[in-house]
């Protein structure tokens, strides 16, 4: 059996996938183009279905072994998601992450895939279509800009500061009414909070070493496992929210990162109040 996906194989594919189908529909959407699904801002447009399209045959293709699971396709196929705890091999796609922001003509979005061997994340990928690079990480490998000229930077997570000179984001929306209310309160404890309704960026910003924290809590895999990884490799401290860790079958239970354990600690204490 396949037991080893290469990266710059797929990192390669989403590119080429961004350029021939999410590219060249920026800006250019039709009205038919764009449809919501579970609520009026969340979308799915021709650009993600048709990418996760070139992607998904391109993947089965090369990795013949490995359980494709796409945003799109468990979409249609819902009961896809709940292969990914016991797959040997899966290969885990976001066509458009921030599928709002492309379809409103901003251009903050991304494509990201990771790699789950023996229900690890083991690689992710993210890649920004706009600026043509990649955010890279393979486990022990450290977390990586690559651009397509084959120029490679380390990246590395921020230093620690207190928590009122601590800069992040935090996606709040889908937290229960009256925690929501308390942990956005909890947020003025920090020097600034935004929010880019764009994982992909988000965890590029925060392994960059440009921010201090993230905290999220709907968890779907193709959201958040790349991120996730990428983070830790630039050597942050990733966590849920009741202090567990991040595996690829988890679908609640929140997400905190920090620069470290003592910083996480704090926002736990300070904004989660748990």
């Amino acid at each position: 059996m396949t037991t080893t996906v290469d990266v710059t194989v797929l990192a390669d594919l989403l590119r080429r996938a961004a350029k021939a189908e999410i590219l060249p529909r920026f800006r250019r959407l039709g009205r038919d183009d764009v449809r919501a699904k579970s609520e009026a801002t969340d979308l799915v447009t021709e650009a993600d279905e048709q990418a996760e399209r070139m992607i998904k045959a391109e993947a089965q293709r090369l990795w013949p072994d490995a359980l494709f699971l796409g945003e799109e396709s468990v979409a249609g196929e819902p009961t896809l998601l709940g292969r990914l705890a016991d797959a040997d091999l899966a290969i885990v796609v976001d066509p458009v992450d921030g599928t709002f922001n492309f379809a409103a003509g901003i251009p903050a979005f991304g494509v990201m895939a990771s790699v789950i061997s023996g229900g690890e994340t083991i690689a992710g990928i993210i890649y920004d279509p706009m600026g043509d690079d990649w955010v890279m990480a393979e486990k022990g490998g450290g977390a990586w800009l690559r651009r397509p000229d084959g120029e490679a930077q380390r990246l590395r997570a921020a230093e620690p500061v207190a928590l009122d000179q601590m800069v992040g984001m935090a996606s709040t929306g889908y937290l229960p009414r009256e925690k929501r209310a308390e942990v956005l309160g909890n947020l003025a404890k920090v020097r600034f909070l935004t929010n880019y309704r764009c994982a992909a960026h988000e965890y590029r910003t925060l392994a960059g070493g440009h921010v201090h924290y993230l905290m999220y809590n709907k968890l779907m895999p193709w959201d958040h496992l790349a991120g996730t990884l990428i983070s830790q490799e630039a050597g942050a401290y990733a966590a849920r929210f009741d202090g567990s860790s991040y595996l690829p079958q988890h679908l609640d239970g929140g997400l905190l990162i920090a620069p470290d354990k003592a910083s996480w600690d704090v926002l736990r204490r300070e904004v989660l109040t748990l």
